[in-house]
């Protein structure tokens, strides 16, 4: 048994039951609240969340030999690079409520089983570089908090939800993500990468301190480690955060950070 890989996905599958449990009972009218994602409304949001799981069941498939879901994935997405996760997801959400939750649990229920198929060593493939199954369940848990936050802001802008959940140590997983992907923000942006590794030093929920990096690099950021995870999902506008860097790269990748994949995103205005 891989222990690592199980603390990710039990983290991931708290994570998707927290918000399944604030969506559960909305009424199908509730489901077409929008959310600051353009064009995405709740269900639009879950929707999402289920394709991608299963776009990951079928990667990690295709390590055993089970090719041709994924295969016809690419294919998809190659012919349509730049509105394949919209369409995917916009058409998703149009099904009744009862029958999206049903399709999401089933994707994220399958996901697991299949990460933990993945032969130990193998990577499997991504729309970006191959990926082992505790990277992937780690992107899974970051993209569905990240999606998360959505739909909450969307059910308290409704008067639904009196205000998004506290964050929980859980969120490591995406301040992992987001200072791996430093030199990715850069490269979306077509920017030459820093030369030098950063120091990051972050309070998360529960007190802790989590540190990244050298101790004794020149560039810092330090700061609160919800507000750094907020930033590097583009959750929130860098100048309502309490991070404080030093050093003009570090200071240059708080104004790009991003650890997802894709393009560059619009990021959110400032409050």
């Amino acid at each position: 048994m891989n222990d690592v890989l199980e603390g990710v996905l039990a983290d991931l599958t708290a994570q998707s039951a927290e918000l399944e449990q604030r969506v559960a009972d909305l009424s199908d009218d509730q489901w077409r609240e929008p959310t600051p994602a353009p064009g995405w409304d709740i269900a639009t949001q879950i929707a999402h969340l289920a394709w991608t799981d299963e776009a990951a069941t079928a990667a990690a498939l295709s390590v055993g030999g089970d090719k041709e879901p994924w295969d016809e994935l690419v294919l998809a997405a190659m012919s349509d690079p730049n509105h394949v996760v919209d369409k995917a997801a916009l058409a998703g959400g149009q099904v009744p409520a009862v029958e999206l939750l049903a399709r999401w649990r089933e994707a994220r229920t399958a996901l697991a089983e299949a990460l933990r198929d993945v032969p130990h060593g193998e990577k499997m493939p991504w729309f970006g570089p191959p990926m082992s199954p505790t990277s992937m369940a780690t992107a899974r848990f970051m993209e569905t908090w990240a999606h998360s936050l959505d739909v909450y802001d969307a059910l308290v802008a409704a008067g639904l939800l009196e205000g998004v959940p506290e964050p929980t140590d859980r969120i490591r997983h995406v301040a992992h993500i987001g200072v791996r992907t430093r030199n990715f923000s850069f490269m979306a942006r077509d920017l030459p990468t820093p030369s030098e590794e950063f120091r990051v030093v972050l309070a998360a929920p529960s007190g802790e301190t989590w540190c990244y990096g050298p101790e004794e690099a020149a560039q810092t950021v330090t700061g609160s480690a919800y507000d750094f995870c907020l930033l590097v999902t583009q959750r929130i506008n860098r100048a309502d955060t309490d991070l404080v860097c030093l050093g003009a790269d570090a200071d240059a990748w708080l104004d790009i950070a991003q650890c997802f994949a894709g393009n560059p995103g619009e990021g959110r205005a400032a409050r």
